[in-house]
């Protein structure tokens, strides 16, 4: 009998042993599977006086082969991977949006201004006039455009957080279902190996969306924290997550994560605490990257807007008319804030613009601090008064209502700035490209005076008296100095001001080059253009647009000019995006290197378990042949004993 029970216990042992492996060929593609192997040992021999009798083999249990640091190990840097994938994917999006190229914004800006040149070249020229509104129209619809685009990367980014929280909160109910079953059959002291497979692929899939930390329990379940200390599954209980806009700032668009604990008011998550995963990718880019994109274009639309608007109201049109504004933009733009707080931010000069949203911080009430978020500089103010004399950036920020202390109101004055420009403009006549002066030499000049530039700089200009206007009077010097007649700023009668020639002598908002040597008594004056001695002067007169073309080299944009504004933007968004991707394959690279060495601990090998499967069917077959040669002795006995 004892060599029938170790034939029949071996029997026993090499058929689970067989169905193991086949086990383990089945679940060779099925994701996250941890090979599986069957641990043996030897039945405790019986003593007799000529020693211990061995009585065979027991399946002491189902190994799973199994690593928990390297399985942490690569969630954790696939969840990092997923988080840089997501975000470089979104900014090569938004980078084609910033494209270079002759349909780019760029190429369109660069045309608007180089119009002004056959204008000038023939101001009367009705066909020149309306290309050069033309091309505005183009520039106005392009950048229209370009910020439809970024609101479709918006709204597309925020469905896809929306579907991406909805398998969050299903991931979570069924991790917190597997940790009820595996803490139910923990009980019998062997361990539910395809149990905790699931989970840890479940958990694997999780943190592909949020980085989640881990923390065991004794009774075989697992607890998950997002942010570090928020409880997302507990046992057998899971908290919902949900996607909304930041507290602090209601209607701002700014996104936030929420933790919606049942029966608690939902808290919001730090997005810098999340980690990897593709939300966490996503949340950065649209409250930073996208942000920045927003305001590049915004503050591109705003600065050339504001600033040939300001010198199209300086000249004249065909019909003797000022200038009016070239492109319908905002005035201002509200603040976002969850407390007392009322006001607005109005823009001043678009030569300071920088591309950032501003917080106002109130410390002690009135009293605070305006922070530009792109890189945290910091101007005081005292009370609301201060606040709005202060010209930060060409912005002035202004508080009706003062904040709580402690209170946060969030302005983001370029986000959208570029949704609804247009071109106002729409007769060739009414294009202002005449100045409202005119110069003269006198009659009698005996020096080299010439006339370089002439132009209005200051809608605040004002105009010469009909019919006098102002009148410099040179005394040859040396050194060369002139006097003043006529003017408001400087006083009129002012004598003895220094004449170089070449630069600009400006008077009451207006200003005039002049090169060559002057002789003493030599004049020059300037004029009303609409004066009658000039008749229709102005109508052949390109002064202003003259001004408007050399507009293209003002510095503007982070020291580059008007006409590089673009490509300057071009550049900032080319340079995070190419970060994003040198990041998103370094993370690549590591997960994939930490994803192989766990695989090479809990993988199937085809070739090993094929081998497995020879071995324990021989073992099998011999044990087979074990019970046949016991059954043999057995009725060889019987058979003796009944004769």
């Amino acid at each position: 009998m004892s060599l029938l029970n170790v034939g029949a216990r071996a029997l026993m042992a090499n058929q689970v042993a067989l169905q193991t492996a086949g086990h383990n060929i089945a679940n060779v593609n099925t994701p996250g599977y941890s090979r599986q192997t069957v641990s043996l040992q030897t039945v405790q021999g019986l003593f007799t006086g000529g020693g211990y009798i061995g009585q065979g083999v027991d399946v002491q249990t189902i190994v799973r082969n199994h690593s928990e640091l390297l399985t942490r190990q690569a969630a954790t840097a696939g969840s990092v991977q997923a988080g840089d994938a997501a975000r470089a994917a979104r900014l090569r999006q938004l980078q084609e949006v910033f494209s270079g190229g002759p349909t780019g914004l760029g190429a369109s800006i660069n045309d608007m201004m180089n119009a002004f040149a056959d204008v000038v070249g023939s101001p009367t020229d009705i066909t020149a006039r309306t290309v050069a509104l033309t091309r505005m129209d183009e520039t106005a619809t392009r950048m229209r455009d370009s910020a439809e685009r970024i609101g479709e990367i918006q709204y597309n980014l925020r469905q896809e957080l929306e579907t991406s929280i909805t398998a969050i909160n299903s991931l979570a109910t069924r991790i917190a279902d597997i940790n009820d079953q595996i803490a139910r059959v923990k009980g019998n002291g062997q361990s539910p190996n395809d149990l905790l497979d699931q989970r840890d692929q479940l958990i694997r899939e999780m943190n592909q969306y949020v980085q989640v930390t881990q923390i065991p329990a004794d009774d075989g379940t697992v607890g998950l924290f997002v942010a570090g200390s928020q409880p997302l599954v507990l046992g057998s209980t899971a908290t919902q997550l949900s996607i909304g806009d930041a507290e602090a700032f209601p209607g701002s668009g700014q996104l936030k994560l929420f933790f919606n604990r049942p029966g608690v008011t939902p808290s919001e998550i730090d997005e810098n605490m999340l980690g990897g995963g593709s939300v966490s990718g996503l949340l950065r880019f649209h409250n930073q990257d996208l942000a920045e994109g927003r305001n590049l274009l915004g503050r591109l639309a705003l600065g050339i807007g504001m600033t040939m608007n300001a010198q199209h109201r300086m000249g004249l049109t065909l019909d003797g008319q000022a200038g009016t504004n070239l492109f319908a933009l905002p005035a201002s733009m509200p603040g976002y804030t969850g407390g007392a707080a009322v006001g607005n931010v109005n823009f001043a000069n678009p030569t300071q613009f920088v591309a950032s949203d501003y917080e106002v911080r109130f410390g002690t009430s009135p009293a605070g601090q305006v922070i530009r978020l792109s890189d945290g500089k910091a101007t005081a103010f005292t009370d609301l008064t201060n606040l709005a004399s202060l010209n930060i950036d060409g912005l002035t920020f202004n508080l009706t209502t003062a904040g709580a202390s402690g209170e946060r109101v969030l302005f983001k004055p370029f986000s959208t700035a570029a949704n609804n420009i247009q071109a106002l403009v729409a007769a060739p006549r009414d294009l202002a490209v005449a100045n409202p002066i005119n110069a003269a030499m006198g009659t009698t000049n005996a020096g080299t005076l010439q006339l370089a530039n002439l132009k209005a700089t200051s809608t605040g200009y004002v105009a010469p008296p009909i019919p006098g206007g102002v009148t410099l009077t040179f005394t040859a010097g040396p050194p060369a100095t002139y006097g003043v007649t006529g003017s408001t700023t400087p006083p009129s009668g002012t004598t003895g001001l220094a004449y170089t020639a070449g630069t600009p002598i400006v008077i009451d908002g207006w200003e005039i080059t002049l090169q060559g040597t002057p002789r003493t008594g030599d004049t020059v004056r300037v004029g009303n253009a609409l004066d009658p001695q000039y008749g229709d002067a102005y109508k052949r007169n390109a002064g202003n647009a003259s001004a408007l073309q050399a507009l293209r080299d003002v510095k503007m944009f982070d020291e580059s000019s008007l006409s590089d504004g673009f490509a300057g933007a071009i550049a900032q968004i080319g340079t995070r995006t190419q970060s994003a991707l040198f990041s998103a394959k370094l993370s690549d690279t590591i997960a994939a290197n930490l994803e192989r060495d766990r695989t090479a601990v809990s993988g199937v090998n085809l070739d090993e378990e094929a081998a497995k499967l020879l071995q324990y069917q021989q073992a099998y077959q011999a044990s087979a042949k074990m019970l046949q040669i016991a059954q043999s002795i057995f009725d060889t006995l019987i058979q003796g004993l009944g004769r």
